[in-house]
């Protein structure tokens, strides 16, 4: 997968689905595979309670879906775990480790996402160098329970002030996603609306079909 192949899909992507297993689960794979066919086009692995080994080998049979689906994969916090697995990024926290160290280490081919929390953050991410940032929490969510919501207001600003893509996150699902896409946003990021669904595959299409 060339560099040019994934920062085109990184322009036009719509849909990011995220993990966030709290235990080993064997059918994960499937729902991921499950998750592209219906129309996701960035995973990320994302789990605070795995072992390294777990998520590793995770990551690694992650990363051979993706590429055989062509789309993008990232890994959550670990810069280590992004390089062990060949994942095509990583996404980083407020409180990790600064951008331009991770790229001194990651190079200039891997993707650099990064959660912002305000419109400072998201102008601050993006001279420092991110590829994307992550916008949100814009509804209230149990994945980021010590983070109070944006609100719906300040997607257009960061919409008119970001030359990179940003994707809003946090509490986005079906019942909501036309509120999210009338103020303003191109693409969503979701865990539970994908991942706690019967079927991944459905439910991704349905929150895609929206998003045309």
């Amino acid at each position: 997968m060339s560099m040019n192949w994934k920062k085109k899909l990184l322009k036009s992507f719509k849909l990011y689905a995220i993990t966030d297993l709290k235990k080993p689960d064997s059918s994960i794979l499937n729902r991921i595979d499950q998750a592209l066919q219906g129309g996701v086009d960035i995973v990320q692995l994302r789990s605070k309670r795995l072992s390294d080994n777990d998520l590793c080998r995770l990551a690694v049979q992650i990363k051979r879906i993706t590429a055989r689906r062509k789309k993008l994969f990232i890994v959550n916090d670990r810069v280590d775990l992004m390089l062990a697995s060949g994942a095509d990024g990583v996404h980083l926290g407020q409180d990790d480790m600064p951008i331009q160290l991770v790229r001194k280490i990651a190079g200039k081919e891997k993707l650099i996402g990064i959660s912002t929390h305000s419109l400072e953050q998201a102008i601050c991410s993006e001279k420092s160098g991110a590829d994307y940032v992550g916008f949100g929490p814009i509804f209230s969510t149990p994945t980021k329970p010590d983070y109070a919501p944006v609100g719906l207001s300040l997607i257009k600003l960061v919409d008119k002030k970001l030359k990179i893509p940003y994707v809003c996150i946090g509490g986005i699902n079906l019942s909501n996603l036309s509120q999210v896409l009338n103020a303003g946003a191109k693409r969503v990021a979701v865990v539970r609306a994908v991942f706690d669904n019967l079927s991944p595959k459905e439910a991704a299409q349905q929150l895609k079909q929206r998003m045309v």
